[in-house]
């Protein structure tokens, strides 16, 4: 019965506070259950409620992954297992330790396990990684801001270790003030660390996003040039004030031939507006076919951004490069799942950084919080401009100055004043050191599961 209740109440928390729409004080909730059950009763009861909390509260993105267009089912179903096993696995490691009196370990190794193995998967999966625990917590700039340090692996450590802390002080035992110590000076340190910034200089920037889904229009066709002549009226009408304006991914398809039509439309507004134009284009070149940020300033020549991660998209090209004019930088879309190239642009001290983008409705606000996520970790503010999602404005501290939804009208704009963020961020600078140190925390958990159970598990379990 006991298992049966952390099990449903795990699942009802996981459903409310993960996925594609969180409510984000209920993540810090859903293991707990599962966590107060795991020393309490049979490793095997542990997995098994563990497993099917996780994957039944995940149902929510049930539709989304199945008809996901940028995710092949296979995979699809692997992520939804598969993060439903390494929850299991998680907790199971937290009772093992918790049982033989291993508090503080276990509400360390537990987490650490997780977000390591999040850290792998972000590695080798050809589309990154977002929508995780440290997702939820995109909206709370007090919590974010801890990933300019530890990148967001703290943040999704610090959702787990948290629940985790809490039951390993729960369970009978020698060491349950430890864990209660640990979280306490943890609190303290994140209040110390989300002191306000001081002010930086800042540019107002404009989103324009349509409302209809249209991809990659051939500017060199009647609808192509309709579609370039709707985005400069929509410019011409930006308020006063405006320096730069994105335009979503893959707006306009473009080639050697069409593409100068694209930049004169495009150069004129800026010159009448007097404001830098960034839109995404898919560019075939003699070099291959890009997907990329075609920044068009005021005067002189365009400057063009290849987007380095298309996926298992076979037709297009990767780009290699860093792209940065007047402490901006491009990036594109998929771009901001991966730690480069946004850590490249923290490392040179990149104050804004402008992304076209394009989603798929339901993925919208957790892609555009994947962005800002990625400016805090690397000290720029975020310019999100998505189709078929949530257009964005963000500073490097991880405030959300406007956003919108698309759909319901012709376009949707969005216009803020942007402080430029300082860059060099100790992540910048640094990597991914605290997932190494989850590697670390989590074999040394493994390796005391190993040793002989001791007296104190037995009686605990008697």
């Amino acid at each position: 019965m006991k298992a049966i209740l952390a099990t449903v109440a795990s699942a009802v928390l996981f459903f409310f506070g993960t996925g594609l729409d969180p409510l984000p004080e209920l993540a810090w909730l859903a293991p707990l259950p599962i966590l107060l059950l795991a020393p309490r009763v049979h490793g095997g009861i542990v997995l098994a409620s563990a497993f099917t909390a996780y994957l039944a509260g995940s149902a929510g993105s049930w539709s989304y992954f199945w008809h996901s267009q940028s995710i092949p089912r296979p995979a699809a179903l692997a992520i939804l297992v598969g993060s439903a096993v390494l929850f299991a696995l998680s907790a199971g490691l937290f009772g093992r330790l918790a049982r033989r009196g291993h508090g503080f370990l276990a509400a360390l190794a537990a987490p650490a396990l997780w977000t390591v193995a999040l850290y792998v998967v972000s590695l080798l999966n050809p589309t990154g990684l977002m929508g995780t625990f440290m997702t939820t917590q995109a909206d709370r700039p007090s919590i974010v801001r801890i990933a300019a340090i530890t990148g967001g692996w703290g943040v999704e450590f610090l959702v787990l270790f948290v629940p985790a802390a809490v039951a390993a002080a729960l369970t009978p035992g020698r060491t349950r003030f430890v864990p209660v110590v640990a979280l306490a000076a943890i609190a303290g340190g994140l209040a110390l660390w989300t002191t306000p910034p001081a002010p930086a200089h800042s540019t107002k920037v404009a989103l324009i996003a349509p409302g209809q889904n249209r991809w990659a229009i051939d500017v060199a066709t009647r609808d192509g040039q309709t579609l370039v002549q709707s985005y400069v009226d929509q410019i011409a009408k930006l308020p006063d004030g405006v320096k730069t304006v994105v335009l979503p991914e893959a707006a306009f398809a473009v080639d050697q031939t069409s593409r100068p039509s694209l930049v004169a439309a495009l150069a004129e507004v800026a010159r009448a507006r007097d404001l830098d134009v960034v839109t995404g284009v898919l560019d075939a070149t003699p070099d291959g076919r890009f997907n990329a940020a075609l920044a068009v300033p005021p005067s002189g020549a365009p400057i063009e951004y290849r987007k380095w991660h298309n996926g298992d998209s076979p037709n297009l090209r990767d780009g290699t490069e860093l792209t940065r004019f007047a402490g901006t930088g491009l990036m594109v879309c998929m771009d901001v799942n991966f730690a480069d190239p946004s850590r490249g642009y923290g490392d040179a001290g990149t104050g804004l950084v402008l992304i076209p983008a394009s989603d798929e409705v339901a993925d919208g606000w957790a892609h555009s919080r994947t962005a800002l996520i990625r400016g805090v970790e690397n000290g720029f503010s975020v310019a999100w401009s998505a189709a078929r999602g949530t257009p964005m404005l963000a500073d490097a501290q991880g405030h959300v100055l406007a956003d919108a939804r698309t759909g319901g009208n012709p376009f949707s704009v969005v216009v803020a004043d942007v402080p430029f963020g300082a860059g060099k961020t100790p992540y910048a600078r640094f990597g991914d050191w605290f997932a190494w140190l989850c590697g670390l925390l989590a074999a040394a958990g493994i390796a005391a599961t190993a040793r002989r159970t001791s007296d104190l598990e037995s009686q605990l379990v008697a």
